[in-house]
């Protein structure tokens, strides 16, 4: 296989795999809540998601890694999220350089958010060794079990009784998104964990790994990830990706086992009435 590199082509696929991801699930939003108005559209390269004013994917991928971002590209991104009466968001590589960056504050965005953007290969099924226990064991949910799926995960990620509902709504969506692999950890054959996992263009994007509070501590995290890890490999997949928060403990764990920091995103909101 050849060589990978931190640069720009690496960037590339990882953001367009982040945003093909976004996308399927705004489609698959707008498939079971047609009322919820989601939608997406490409601007020079750039994905621009709609799916609720105050939703985590409401926000665009690629700007400026596909192709320049000028101006008249800018306001139709801006006019997109005005008109539905959202904040106006970008995860912006700095892949694509100072000169986005520059228009950006010139246009009234500001920071407000950074990401560790991590990968690793899957070309060497060696390093992807893993023999799972005879009691904590990881795989793709069945067809059946996609309302099982998005209550484990609602369960392991909400232990605030208050969002729970909201979380739910949302991981039902995600059960029904096009190209997405649900996996489910089981403790002597019970449900305790749960992750997410997208395919495109050979990435596996991997996300949402979660864990029900009682069950934390007993391997169902590792199970989780080997697993995902050795299923897209045998898809055909040469490389996973996954954020986290930078210097955070999911960041740390993700070097354990092999990913590295392709760089650092950071995301950019539009200050005053468009937002």
């Amino acid at each position: 296989m050849n060589s990978i590199f931190s640069d720009i082509h690496l960037s590339r696929r990882l953001e367009r795999a982040e945003g093909h991801a976004c996308a399927k699930f705004v489609e698959a939003r707008a498939r079971v809540f047609p009322e919820s108005g989601a939608r997406w559209i490409n601007v020079a390269g750039t994905y621009a998601m709609y799916d609720g004013v105050d939703s985590p994917s409401t926000q665009t991928f690629g700007l400026g890694l596909f192709q320049e971002a000028t101006d008249a590209e800018l306001d139709a991104i801006e006019n997109f999220f005005k008109e539905l009466g959202a904040p106006v968001l970008h995860e912006v590589s700095p892949l694509a350089g100072l000169a986005l960056i520059n228009r950006l504050l010139d246009r009234g965005y500001r920071p407000v958010e950074t990401t560790s953007v991590m990968w690793r290969t899957l070309g060497d099924v060696d390093q992807l060794a893993f023999t799972q226990s005879d009691r904590m064991r990881a795989r793709p949910i069945r067809d059946d079990e996609r309302e099982l799926w998005a209550l484990v995960t609602a369960r392991g990620w909400s232990e605030n009784v208050e969002f729970f509902d909201r979380i739910l709504e949302m991981n039902r969506v995600s059960a029904q998104v096009e190209d997405s692999h649900p996996f489910l950890a089981e403790l002597d054959g019970q449900a305790v964990a749960a992750g997410g996992m997208i395919i495109t263009s050979g990435v596996a994007l991997l996300a949402g790994a979660c864990t029900i509070p009682q069950w934390r501590g007993q391997g169902a995290q590792l199970a989780l990830l080997y697993s995902r890890l050795q299923y897209a490999a045998g898809r055909g997949c040469d490389i996973a990706m996954m954020g986290a928060e930078p210097g955070g403990g999911s960041q740390r764990n993700a070097e354990r086992h092999g990913f590295r920091i392709a760089y650092t995103r950071t995301k950019w909101r539009l200050a005053g009435p468009a937002s």
